[in-house]
């Protein structure tokens, strides 16, 4: 039992629902228009957390075996990191996932489009293979994008624009204008939530030869990357709500602005980069609500 919990510990459940946010937006806006189909949905997520947890594994090991994950680490303790979980157990489970997120996306693409969209199929199969490669090439290998800077713009992409147009084109077997937007804002505020993570390990990163696109920017421009991204996000997301406004109930989401608000504040007074470790949860939590919100507020 404690080796069970050990390994949900390592899945580090608190970045899940962040990582289905998209999903959840796309699965509204295809409701919408009449596309939703729930066996997509429930494979889409399904597939979107196999992802996740693949690279939260694989996050584990690359920085575990590079040293990165060391006692100067603000974060929380990682599970090679702490010795709990061995550098060859970790890899066997990345073997694992790997399988599992095949399984589980060859399904998702055959349920959405059959043999009846071989173009889309070949597309999305592709997509799914990317996804995988991204999901470990983070932190694994000598030449791992989140070494050099370009994890923001990956998690944008694959957070932001692959999960909900991608999703959205599941279900709808075509790409809306409608999705756009939203897009954009998921993946705006998913890259502030790794930005905040690498603002927060700054120091012991730079010290590791990390270079983070924080350790790159300073802590004075990362602030102000951190803040343009939030307030970018809040722009876009306000846009759609004007353009595609039909009631009062479209524009619920905007409540979420009051937390990136206060968070904003809380990043611009910051001097401590450990007292940005809270603000990591609020971040990601307000995203999954501005999702849900938005998703629901379009449907009413």
């Amino acid at each position: 039992m404690k080796n069970i919990s050990i390994w949900i510990s390592t899945m580090r459940l608190r970045t899940l629902p962040l990582s289905i946010s998209g999903i959840i937006l796309a699965s509204c806006l295809a409701a919408y228009n009449g596309f939703y189909d729930w066996k997509v949905c429930v494979l889409a997520i399904l597939t979107t957390l196999s992802f996740q947890i693949l690279s939260n594994f694989a996050n584990d090991y690359g920085d575990g075996v590079k040293g990165t994950d060391n006692n100067e680490r603000i974060g929380p303790e990682r599970a090679i990191q702490s010795g709990k979980i061995s550098p060859e157990e970790m890899f066997n489970a990345i073997k694992i996932n790997v399988l599992i997120a095949i399984v589980l996306a060859f399904l998702l693409v055959f349920t959405a489009f059959g043999v009846k969209y071989f173009f889309l199929t070949v597309i999305f199969f592709v997509l799914g293979i990317a996804c995988i490669i991204a999901a470990i090439r983070y932190t694994v290998g000598k030449n791992a994008y989140g070494y050099n800077g370009l994890g923001d713009l990956f998690v944008f992409l694959f957070f932001g624009l692959i999960s909900v147009i991608g999703c959205y084109v599941l279900y709808a077997k075509t790409i809306d204008h409608v999705v756009f937007l939203p897009a954009c804002t998921i993946g705006l505020l998913s890259a502030a939530v790794l930005n905040l993570n690498n603002m927060r390990d700054i120091v012991s990163d730079e010290k590791s030869q990390k270079i983070t696109l924080a350790v790159k920017l300073g802590v004075d421009k990362a602030k102000k990357y951190h803040i343009m991204l939030i307030v970018l996000s809040v722009f876009l997301s306000g846009l759609f709500g004007i353009l595609y406004y039909m009631s009062p109930y479209n524009l619920i989401f905007m409540v979420t602005y009051i937390p990136l608000a206060l968070h904003i504040k809380t990043v611009v007074k910051n001097t401590d980069p450990k007292l940005l470790d809270p603000e990591l949860k609020k971040v990601a939590l307000t995203t999954v609500a501005l999702a849900v919100l938005m998703g629901i507020g379009h449907l009413m």
